[in-house]
């Protein structure tokens, strides 16, 4: 986030050299973190070693930008990691749009995770649902004293309720993680009320984890779009915003449609949510259960077409249990290149700009899907891609490119005989 006004017009055109010059005159990153890109620092080999078992090495993927969102009335440059090409294409060709239309706002329904102690061969499920909820202020104060440094930061504990499925006594507790996602707090927690939920159940332990539907931790998204930025002819922008949500409608009613229409979403999602650290598998997790909560698999935006307004409006409801301290998240430059670029944002704020980035995701790709298809835009970034892998030089990328589109087969051997084509006529 920044409150310097930047002129983001021609960014994917800059060489690497000059989008870091930008971000540097723009005062964008701090001098650490903008040390780190033009080296191009990222996790330390010994490090690794530390964070996981049997590392032979790193992995890399790009870490790109896509500039301009506006969330909330604040602007933020958002990172991104992502191997697809069109991905920041989409994002920021959509955040240009809202952003002319009024941004994104944000609604924090809450920000608590659950967890699941889970007790089998209960003698008395009824009784013992009785005897726990009877104990549940001591239970409280006894998952708090578990996990002490919670509770100093304003966390803890919030609510514990129990139910009975099949033959399965399951208690849950909610608790406030704070700036952490919270899976080790939670569990901590969760462990240690399992003597005493024994005890008072007379039953055995299954298992005492965090869930990762995170229905305490939903968030929201909304945004709508102006008709005059989606086409300049009043009656072919009409014809978009209805088709955009007859798309939507669609992702409600057939699943096959709804898996990739999420998909479209988690492209956005998960990108941010690897630039900055956290767990994108518990993000789509939780987003997939969600998605599926009244039975049915379903899309998880809505957009209608408001007539009467002349407006597109979209709104996105999901888990988003992200944090912004503990895990990995202090130990990897570019993720702490990541938040500097956000403004260093707290747990809240950077849930608000990763559920806008979702919903901007997917409305450029339903406006692509509904007008000119998605291929145009696929294939354009996806010719670059197979240029390189045939050894193209980045001097030589711009015709080849040029040439390769025009085929009617996209493929590496097409690509390696444009090349091969371009560098005979050169000799």
């Amino acid at each position: 986030m920044t409150e310097n006004k930047v002129n983001w017009t021609g960014f994917s055109k800059k060489s690497l050299e000059e989008r870091i010059s930008l971000l540097a005159e723009k005062q964008l990153l701090s001098a650490e973190h903008l040390d780190n890109l033009k080296h191009n620092r990222q996790l330390p080999l010994k490090t690794a070693d530390q964070m996981a078992e049997n590392v032979i090495g790193t992995h890399s993927l790009p870490f790109a930008l896509a500039p301009d969102f506006l969330i909330d009335g604040k602007e933020y440059q958002v990172p991104f990691v992502t191997e697809e090409p069109s991905v920041v294409a989409a994002a920021s060709f959509a955040a240009k749009i809202i952003k002319r239309s009024g941004g994104f706002t944000t609604v924090i329904h809450e920000r608590q995770m659950i967890g699941q102690a889970v007790l089998y061969q209960v003698p008395n499920l009824r009784k013992a649902q009785n005897d726990i909820l009877a104990q549940k202020a001591q239970l409280l104060v006894l998952a708090d004293e578990a996990y002490p440094s919670i509770v100093k930061r304003g966390g803890g504990a919030r609510c514990l309720t129990v139910d009975i499925k099949d033959d399965f006594l399951i208690v849950y507790l909610t608790v406030d993680t704070q700036e952490a996602m919270g899976a080790n707090m939670v569990n901590t927690m969760m462990e240690a009320l399992m003597p005493t939920l024994e005890e008072l159940s007379g039953g055995q332990q299954l298992m005492a984890i965090l869930s990762n539907y995170a229905t305490e931790s939903l968030v929201t998204a909304s945004c709508q779009v102006d008709l005059r930025f989606l086409s300049r002819d009043k009656a072919k922008a009409q014809t978009f915003a209805h088709k955009i949500e007859l798309a939507s409608r669609l992702a409600q009613t057939d699943s096959y449609r709804a898996s990739t229409h999420n998909k479209g979403i988690f492209n956005g999602i998960d990108a941010v949510v690897m630039a900055t650290g956290n767990d994108w598998r518990a993000i789509e997790a939780g987003g997939h259960t969600y998605a599926a909560k009244d039975g049915q698999y379903r899309g998880l935006s809505l957009w209608t077409f408001d007539q009467k307004q002349q407006v597109l409006k979209g709104t996105l409801t999901l888990p988003m249990p992200v944090a912004t301290k503990g895990g990995s998240i202090g130990l990897n430059p570019s993720v702490q290149t990541a938040h500097d670029l956000l403004g260093n944002p707290n747990a809240r704020e950077l849930t608000a700009v990763i559920a806008s980035v979702g919903l901007a995701q997917n409305f450029a790709a339903l406006k692509a899907l509904t007008s000119t298809g998605i291929q145009s835009g696929h294939m354009k970034l996806q010719a670059k891609s197979l240029l390189l892998l045939a050894g193209a030089k980045e001097t030589e990328l711009p015709k080849a490119a040029a040439l390769l589109l025009k085929t009617e087969h996209l493929n590496l051997e097409t690509a390696q005989t444009i090349l091969q084509n371009l560098r005979d006529e050169t000799t």
